[in-house]
């Protein structure tokens, strides 16, 4: 079992933290920690910006290092980190953790085992309404909504999607995206209206290796009325199926309903009604805490483990891309990535 100490800025919250998890050892001296050569794994979960910094740091420190995504804020930036790390000689993996959620983990039995035949597309749609922070405390951070501290949903979430599209359907070839800032301002954490400077919705379509046409929806104003905060809709020649976070629904070829398109009486079929439940193979434990476990055995048992830097640089390529169209209004293609 790993022997935590949690580094941070504030001591007092560090301290509430070490005591609520049985946590012994804590410290705001970065430099100090990372010269015990006791400790030998980096975890890091700061913000964006400071990432490919702390990394760097950690890296020629001689630490292995885990963490969160985006691993930088430009591609330039993400592949410079997987030179340091080939340099350092150091092992060093990424947070994917939307792979290893139940839904997502039965979509994929789905598609190992040849049901839906040829796919076609995937339509997927994320995302919930944040409140404002004026009647109701938001759910989701100011940085969120700030330039200058990493924000946006477009650099968010397309690093997410990128692994997703990747691990699941094929390589992402091209994509078309249109960002918005639907809601202008917004009031933080201190009670102090700010400027919302970056995207709160996203709505991009990406082209695969596969010849797969894929379909992304994410917003931070949206109401939810669908299974689940974010759904996968795959169509195939074969079946569909539609993933959430922890379920899967299914329709076979020869279970789809015949509709008729006639708007002048009630919809006879209740759609819902004709899909059955993907059962689960076992139970299925946090995809953090999964992909972490799978990072530990890769660390000390060389195990396998295949979602690297590199991994997260393409997840940054695809943020940057989308930006870009959306700026230029136009297609943009992915090359593939070198070092």
């Amino acid at each position: 079992m790993p022997d935590p100490i949690l580094v941070g800025r504030n001591a007092e919250k560090l301290a509430q933290l070490a005591k609520a998890h049985g946590i012994t050892r804590f410290t705001t001296d970065l430099d100090k920690a990372l010269k015990n050569k006791e400790d030998t794994l980096f975890f890091d979960a700061a913000t964006t910006q400071l990432r490919a910094r702390l990394l760097k740091q950690a890296m020629a420190a001689g630490k292995d290092i885990y963490c969160e995504k985006p691993v930088a804020e430009t591609t330039a930036d993400a592949l410079d980190l997987v030179r340091a790390a080939r340099k350092a000689g150091v092992k060093h993996g990424v947070v994917q953790d939307k792979l290893f959620l139940p839904g997502l983990l039965k979509l994929k039995t789905l598609i190992d085992s040849g049901f839906f035949g040829q796919i076609l597309s995937v339509r997927g749609e994320f995302g919930y309404w944040v409140f404002e922070g004026d009647w109701a405390p938001a759910q989701r951070p100011s940085w969120n909504y700030r330039k200058k501290d990493g924000g946006g949903i477009i650099l968010d979430m397309l690093c997410h999607w990128r692994y997703v599209m990747d691990n699941l359907f094929g390589e992402v070839k091209s994509v078309s995206c249109l960002g918005a800032t639907h809601i202008p301002k917004r009031v933080d954490e201190n009670g102090k209206t700010y400027k919302v400077d970056v995207d709160d919705a996203a709505y991009a379509t990406f082209e695969l290796e596969t010849g797969v046409i894929v379909q992304i929806n994410s917003s931070w104003t949206t109401r939810v009325r669908r299974d689940d905060l974010v759904t996968f809709h795959v169509d195939g020649t074969h079946g569909s199926a539609v993933a959430g976070l922890q379920k899967c629904w299914s329709q076979q070829r020869v279970n789809t309903p015949r509709p008729v398109w006639n708007p002048d009486v009630p919809q006879p079929i209740d759609f819902y009604e004709t899909w059955s439940e993907v059962p689960g193979l076992g139970t299925y434990d946090n995809g953090f805490k999964t992909e972490w476990e799978m990072y530990i055995r890769h660390l000390f048992d060389n195990e396998p483990f295949k979602w690297t830097l590199m991994e997260g640089a393409k997840g940054v390529q695809l943020a940057e891309a989308g930006l870009k169209s959306w700026k230029e209004r136009r297609w943009i293609d992915l090359p593939a990535l070198k070092v």
